[in-house]
């Protein structure tokens, strides 16, 4: 059975965010308390259906053992209680998986880096293959995607892209990918047909607020420079591009995509918070390294977690050993969601465990 405490302290605080929204509050507040209650809301839900069911199944069984009830009714009761009983199992499931504590970034969007790797320029061609298929997929979701700044290779694709996914639940989702992911095909520019393997890193950090990190404007040295690729003759002629590095971390941001010199600062201002919150992440995550070895989103970036074979048409995830034979559909976005799942679906069955099944 779940804990009845527990459900009831999360009705509670249900309630006083309800009677807190009614009253008058600063945006920030309002805002704060809204996001905890969107959050809340669909498990509290979850909760009144359980006790609903609970109740009948209490109902059922008095009939049951109701002298008053003739043969009949008690069989009707009997299969009613087993019907009911297959819908407080499956309610009572929802409910640990919701009681799980919630990493607190999985609603923030998301910045998403992908390098090229080893492979030269098939490297870079695939590093375009990864984000075109996030790109997609984030459509699919009704998320936004903004480049943020890119380097093209000299066949295509990239050597870097960074960009910004917005949407609900965007960190959740993708937060998983981060790794080193490897393509297996024959490039298009190989002639005797034999197949190359090149590798791409893919980095996604959780978008920070300035209440999650703390920058000291005496840590940075900011540089303003013209943009540089496309963009026609505008970019000849604006120093709009923003270089910002963080001198204590040493970390380095740049940014040139918008034409505003203001919005690209602000952009590698949120780019520079990303990374030393996710920098603050790895280090407590490395510290809980012996908990969490062989978990999926061990946070370890030199990871090979996933092999695109081309040639097979397969695409593996090595961490939880599943293997699609839908490369093209995973490739235009489609099936992605299915290896996503399959990895959120590990991971809480990981914390499941590690909480004892929330007993």
């Amino acid at each position: 059975m779940l804990p009845s405490d527990k459900l009831a302290a999360l009705v509670t605080r249900h309630a006083a965010l309800q009677a807190e929204l009614s009253e008058k509050t600063s945006p920030e507040v309002f805002a704060r308390l809204s996001r905890e209650l969107s959050e809340l809301t669909p498990v509290v839900e979850a909760i009144d259906r359980y006790a609903a069911v609970l109740r009948e199944i209490d109902d059922v069984d008095e009939m049951m053992t109701d002298a008053a009830t003739d043969a009949e009714l008690r069989a009707v009761a009997a299969s009613e209680r087993s019907t009911l009983e297959e819908t407080r199992e499956r309610l009572e499931q929802e409910l640990r998986l919701a009681l799980i504590p919630k990493d607190a970034m999985d609603a923030r969007n998301v910045i998403v880096e992908i390098r090229a790797g080893t492979g030269g320029d098939e490297a870079a061609l695939f590093a375009g293959d990864l984000f075109r298929m996030y790109e997609r997929y984030a459509a699919l979701q009704g998320w936004k995607t903004e480049i943020v700044s890119a380097s093209e290779g000299t066949m295509g694709g990239y050597k870097e892209i960074v960009a910004e996914i917005r949407g609900a639940g965007a960190f959740a989702r993708l937060k998983f990918e981060s790794g080193v992911h490897r393509v297996q095909r024959v490039p298009e520019t190989e002639a005797s047909g034999r197949i190359h393997t090149s590798a791409a890193t893919v980095a996604v950090l959780p978008e920070a607020e300035e209440v999650d990190v703390a920058i000291d404007e005496k840590d940075l040295e900011i540089d303003t420079m013209r943009s540089s690729g496309a963009g026609g003759q505008h970019v000849n002629k604006t120093e709009s591009a923003i270089r910002v590095k963080h001198v204590p971390s040493g970390i380095v941001v740049f940014v040139q995509e918008e034409r505003s010199q203001h919005r690209n600062r602000a952009k590698a201002m949120a780019m520079l918070r990303a990374k030393l919150y996710d920098a603050e992440r790895q280090r407590r995550d490395s510290e809980r390294a012996a908990d969490r070895r062989g978990q999926v989103g061990s946070g370890d970036r030199s990871e090979r977690i996933r092999t695109y074979n081309f040639p097979q048409g397969r695409v593996t995830d090595h961490r939880i050993g599943l293997t699609l034979y839908k490369l093209p559909q995973v490739m235009q976005g489609e099936a992605l969601g299915e290896i996503v799942d399959a990895l959120m679906a590990e991971h809480n069955a990981a914390l499941l465990a590690a909480e004892g099944g929330i007993a």
